[in-house]
């Protein structure tokens, strides 16, 4: 078949791919040091022109991903397995389900955890702003960005790159999906053009990730320390301490670096969740929680299909945060799923959907509600604005500012410092791996891409980051990711169709199936 034949070169670049990319990025990366104002104001504005002409979109898309995983993982085909029928899986669940939590997550969870909810109490899209109510629909905001809308779509992705590379023999890709679409075509220019601009929203991804958890270190460093500035040298010393460490996560095989730190960070993620949990209200806690989940539930379909249509201050909110996180979980779809795809062989479609969909979201959800009923509960109940107004003014702050009111600290404030450097590590890591594995061809599926692409690729991400911190440009980079979600939508909507395609041929329920075309096809050359 086309990638047994191609599997026995050696591995080498696509180097379309790898270069297209590589001065894609260089270019965007200079033009925004160069002229941030104009590149921001270019952003901001098409952000607002996608949001204002494509949120209804976003939101059909993001809900037909749903529907489809849904109707897959309990659907016959969900006993088909992500590789041979003897193939077993790699990894055991604990570690697998690691894995999933920290690639899909990583520090945003801090970044957000506390915040967020406190934004929607005090600015909610719609009633009055710091009442009860207004902290009950907090809640059922931030379940819905945080749901299993966006795990949906990395289930999606993870699934069909599994399928085509691991059952059907694929190269594991971004463009193997669209075999049953464009055939052969996938392996010239269309194939190319997929799997670059995924490295494109990969880098971009990442770039944010670091800035996110630069951010967030540094303003933790100077609340436990003060007498370490935040500033640009000391941000600068931030971003290359993480990423050399994440740069030896990358180079290490997946079993011996990404599956043994996620493992670490899921222990530390539940000693805090603890840690809050039984050091602040715990019985406001619990009711809290079950009644979240409950209006989560009760009000999943209206939330959904809510585009506000008939309130215009509220349309803007719906902009600045439910069509941002769909299309930011959109932009993270590529790296994430393909890297799902990478530890997910041998485990059929049921076990992968509700892997994915269920346990990470299970525990978002409890790490969301604790966190952010307990600094509601600051605010509201105990007067403590100056927390609320932070959460508005600076995010990353706020996390710090609000352990200011538990136990033991700074020691614990120390102690999610060091949380949140290991917690950037898997996510950029893993994505790392998954870009270079973009750039190569020639290798088997079970290889990891080469080193030295893996540390090349780790020192663009570097640059790229502080260059654009120094810059200023940070905000509108995130603009950017944002905005690769929109192009990456439609590949989703192909993905739907390219599977259930695949799937309705499948050996488990059809004498012929798609590996009888391949087989046909001519040997596919460099």
């Amino acid at each position: 078949m086309p990638h047994d034949v191609v599997s026995r070169d050696k591995t080498g670049l696509n180097l379309l791919v790898f270069l297209g990319s590589a001065v894609s990025i260089t270019l965007f990366g200079i033009a925004f040091v160069l002229f941030p104002d104009i590149c921001a104001n270019i952003l901001q504005w098409s952000q607002r022109q996608a949001n204002h002409f494509f949120g209804w979109y976003y939101i059909l898309v993001v809900i037909s991903c749903l529907g489809f995983v849904i109707w897959l993982g309990f659907s016959k085909y969900g006993s088909v397995p992500l590789g041979k029928d003897d193939d077993r899986p790699e990894f055991g669940y604990l570690a697998w389900t690691s894995m999933l939590f920290s690639a899909g997550i990583g520090i945003a969870l801090l970044y957000y955890g506390t915040a967020e909810p406190l934004d929607h109490f005090l600015r909610p899209p719609e009633g009055v702003p710091g009442t009860r109510d207004a902290a009950r629909q907090a809640m059922v905001y931030t379940f819905l960005h945080w749901g299993v809308h966006g795990w949906a779509l990395y289930a999606l992705v993870g699934i069909t790159i599994g399928y085509f590379g691991f059952r059907l023999n694929f190269p594991l890709a971004l463009r193997s999906a669209l075999y049953p679409i464009f055939g052969n075509k996938i392996y010239g220019i269309i194939g190319d053009l997929v799997d670059g601009f995924g490295i494109l929203a990969t880098v971009t991804s990442l770039v944010t990730n670091l800035g996110i958890g630069a951010l967030v270190i540094l303003s933790g460093v100077n609340f436990v320390f003060p007498e370490i500035a935040n500033n640009h040298f000391n941000l600068v010393v931030v971003v290359i301490a993480m990423m050399m460490v994440a740069t030896i996560t990358a180079v290490v095989r997946i079993d011996k670096g990404l599956a043994i730190l996620s493992n670490v960070n899921i222990r530390m993620l539940c000693l805090l969740l603890l840690f809050v949990f039984f050091t602040g209200p715990t019985t406001h806690l619990i009711n809290a929680l079950v009644q979240n989940v409950g209006d989560y539930l009760s009000q999943f379909v209206k939330q959904s299909f809510n585009l506000y249509t008939y309130n215009n201050k509220a349309s803007d909110w719906l902009a600045d945060w439910t069509i941002f996180y769909w299309a930011w979980w959109i932009a993270w779809a590529p790296f994430v799923g393909l890297f799902i795809a990478r530890i997910s062989k041998g485990r059929t479609i049921r076990e992968v959907t509700l892997g994915v969909c269920l346990i990470p979201l299970g525990f978002t959800l409890a790490w969301l509600s604790i966190f952010g009923n307990s600094a509601i509960e600051l605010v509201f109940q105990q007067g403590q604005t100056g927390l609320g107004q932070l959460a508005l003014t600076d995010q990353a702050l706020s996390l710090f500012k609000f352990l200011e009111f538990l136990p033991l600290n700074p020691y614990v404030a120390f102690i999610v410092i060091i949380m949140c450097f290991i917690l950037f590590l898997s996510p950029v890591g893993s994505g790392t791996m998954m870009v270079a594995s973009l750039s190569t061809k020639g290798k088997t599926n079970d290889e990891d891409s080469p080193v030295w692409l893996r540390i090349f690729w780790s020192i663009v991400i570097t640059i790229v980051s502080i260059s654009l911190l120094l810059a200023g440009s940070f905000g509108a980079m995130q603009n950017g990711v944002v905005l690769c979600g929109l192009p990456f939508s439609a590949i989703l909507l192909l993905y739907i169709y390219g599977l259930a395609t695949a799937l309705k041929r499948d050996p488990l329920f059809a004498d012929k199936n798609i590996t009888n075309e391949l087989d046909q096809q001519e040997k596919v050359k460099d």
